[in-house]
């Protein structure tokens, strides 16, 4: 807008003057009229507009916050209040949508394998709306502390709902296409510091979920879709898992997957 525009300029917010001082006044009131204005009124959107299971809403306010909070740096010493509250109301709206949103009906194996069903269709409908809040909550990352989004994504979302439905799911093409969409969500930083071939602790169960699957669909002769699996298992770093699956199975032509 033409103000934010005229401050930013007054300010010279964008590029420094090397005889500007540090601890010039005017350095700071761009970033003071936005905790003061624009942070609380993004807060407000957040707490009584936005929608976490809408993908479109979610991208566009993180999108917002990133620009904005880029601008809104104070002085080393002074913390923002007002940004403080925006981030605790993302997080509240966020665990209100978990807790509320989510349902996933779990029925008897016989009901839902036919896939004509009124059960298994609004059983898959409700899966895929909590991989969608998945993906929303984790956009959140590098914004919101990386404890908080690994703890609603998950260990809640995850741990506590989505993989349920995955263990009723038999291995086969559908059990691959849904584990596929969850590691799509998962930021790759969180996976470029692990070193140790293990994965992240929150994803043990996941992987473990993931093996059984591959065990089955080897034992079955599916080679391609066994691969597919393997495949899932390195993108999020369980390499340990992998590299004793390939030495069981002695199928050391899959050797390059984890680079040897």
């Amino acid at each position: 807008m033409p103000w934010f525009g005229a401050i930013e300029e007054f300010s010279d917010a964008k590029n420094t003057s090397k005889t500007k001082r540090d601890d010039d006044p005017d350095q700071e009131v761009l970033p003071r009229v936005i905790e003061k204005t624009v942070l609380p009124k993004i807060t407000g959107f957040v707490k009584n507009v936005w929608d976490p299971l809408s993908t479109s809403q979610t991208k566009n306010l993180v999108q917002l916050c990133k620009n904005v909070l880029e601008k809104q740096v104070l002085s080393k010493t002074e913390c923002s209040r007002a940004k403080e509250d925006l981030m605790n109301t993302v997080v509240l709206r966020m665990k209100k949508s978990v807790e509320e949103d989510v349902f996933i009906p779990l029925y008897p194996k016989s009901i839902v394998e036919d896939k004509s069903s009124l059960c298994s269709k609004f059983q898959e409908r409700r899966f895929w709306s909590a991989v969608k809040l998945l993906s929303n909550v984790l956009l959140w990352d590098g914004i919101v502390q990386e404890d908080t989004v690994r703890d609603l994504g998950l260990s809640k979302l995850l741990n506590r709902y989505l993989l349920l439905n995955l263990l009723n799911t038999p291995p086969g093409p559908d059990n691959i296409e849904k584990c596929n969409k969850v590691v799509a969500c998962l930021p790759e930083r969180w996976f470029q510091s692990l070193k140790s071939g293990s994965t992240l602790p929150e994803l043990q169960n996941f992987c473990q979920h993931l093996l059984r699957c591959a065990r089955t669909l080897h034992k079955n002769n599916h080679s391609n879709e066994t691969k597919e699996v393997l495949l899932l298992l390195v993108k999020v770093k369980a390499l340990h898992i992998v590299e004793d699956f390939i030495e069981e199975h002695k199928l050391e032509h899959l050797k390059s997957m984890i680079g040897k």
